[in-house]
């Protein structure tokens, strides 16, 4: 049964070894394509991680009861993914000059979704935090252990998204 404010449900039972990975692939991936989607703001990106991040866990399937949380270990691979592509990425541009992007039309029109468009002006750090805490209910202990910090940071974070969107949302009323 879902809290009134849950967004997706929240798994309380632990992964036992000898689980069914694809039972498990199909309690988690759409949690997990959702959270890379508000992340990464890209549908292609977000299905790439997810990918890598399931790939990863099944190879370590055989080992899933010495994982104390699969869930936040499965969050971490696809957040450890998205942060190395994104340092990737950075690194090839600072080798090259510059080139102007050409809007894409199919991308603009995914961008108008209000959530998504609130969660662009946001850090990455604060939107992971947002995502975890407020879109898909994980309390700020597990999500520390998804973004390895310390809980008092996913709060501050989240407080400081929030303030960002609540600021964004009076500009546009404006």
């Amino acid at each position: 049964m879902q809290a009134e404010r849950e967004v997706v449900r929240f798994p309380i039972e632990r992964v036992e070894p000898g689980a069914r990975f694809d039972e498990f692939f199909e309690d988690e991936h759409e949690r997990l394509f959702k959270a890379l989607y508000f992340v990464t703001g890209n549908r292609h990106d977000a299905e790439e991680l997810m990918q890598d991040a399931f790939m990863k866990l099944w190879e370590q399937w055989d080992q899933i009861g010495r994982i104390s949380d699969p869930t936040g270990y499965l969050f971490r691979i696809a957040l450890n993914g998205f942060r190395m592509r994104r340092r990737r990425a950075k690194t090839a541009l600072l080798k090259v000059a510059p080139v102007t992007e050409h809007p894409d039309p199919f991308a603009e029109a995914d961008m108008r979704a209000d959530v998504q468009q609130l969660l662009v002006g946001l850090t990455v750090r604060q939107r992971a935090a947002l995502v975890l805490v407020d879109l898909l209910g994980y309390p700020s202990e597990q999500a520390a252990r998804i973004l390895r910090v310390r809980p008092s940071t996913v709060r501050a974070l989240a407080t400081q998204g929030r303030k960002a969107v609540r600021a964004t949302e009076g500009a546009r009323d404006a």
